[in-house]
């Protein structure tokens, strides 16, 4: 694949753009919605725990371009690839820090927006870590495919102190060729959790 310059104000880069090799993605429509759910603003520092290919990442660098964007991964063979994905599109305010979460988060600076994708079964502590190292009025974005990380979400968020906590199910279908035919192809439900730390607006 040739390298790749997303010439738009908006999110939505193709799936097929990102190289994967095995790697989980955050799909287009879940991505934007995601992002648009953070509330981005041109500066600020930015975390993708668990952040896969960089997919949300590279999206969020590309829309904060004069902030910084920490990727957390605690694959080295995904940290790698979320460089090699950033570098196809010009992204260099984006940082990967290598390492498991919550402790990968220790040498961080302060975060205005968080998004929470894989957790390794370790969510509570992270979303706990992570309200310590989000601003007051900061805001955090969990992606969630179980009912149980759903509810665990939602809970944890509310005792750390979130407020305007919003839950959202997308359900997202595309039309792909089956045969002389063309038919609708269901992703799996994405559940995505929003909430915004403390006194902000």
């Amino acid at each position: 694949m040739t390298d790749k310059t997303w010439g738009y104000v908006t999110p939505g880069i193709p799936d097929a753009w990102f190289e994967k090799n095995g790697v989980p993605l955050t799909r287009e429509e879940v991505r934007c919605l995601t992002i648009c759910k953070a509330r981005l603003q041109s500066t600020g520092v930015i975390y993708d725990i668990g952040a896969g290919t960089g997919s949300i990442a590279i999206e969020a660098a590309l829309l904060a371009g004069a902030g910084k964007v920490y990727a957390i991964e605690k694959n080295k063979r995904a940290g790698e690839l979320i460089l090699r994905n950033a570098g196809r599109f010009g992204v260099n305010n984006l940082h990967v820090v290598v390492g498991e979460a919550p402790e990968a988060l220790g040498g961080l600076p302060l975060a205005d927006r968080i998004f929470v994708g894989g957790s390794g079964g370790r969510l509570k502590e992270i979303l706990a870590a992570a309200a310590e190292k989000l601003r007051d009025g900061g805001r955090l974005v969990v992606n969630a495919v179980t009912i149980e990380t759903l509810a665990a979400s939602v809970q944890t968020l509310a005792a750390l102190g979130f407020g305007e906590i919003e839950t959202l199910c997308l359900n997202v279908a595309r039309i792909e060729p089956a045969g002389q035919a063309r038919v609708w192809k269901g992703m799996n439900p994405v559940y995505l959790v929003a909430g915004q730390l403390r006194n902000g607006m």
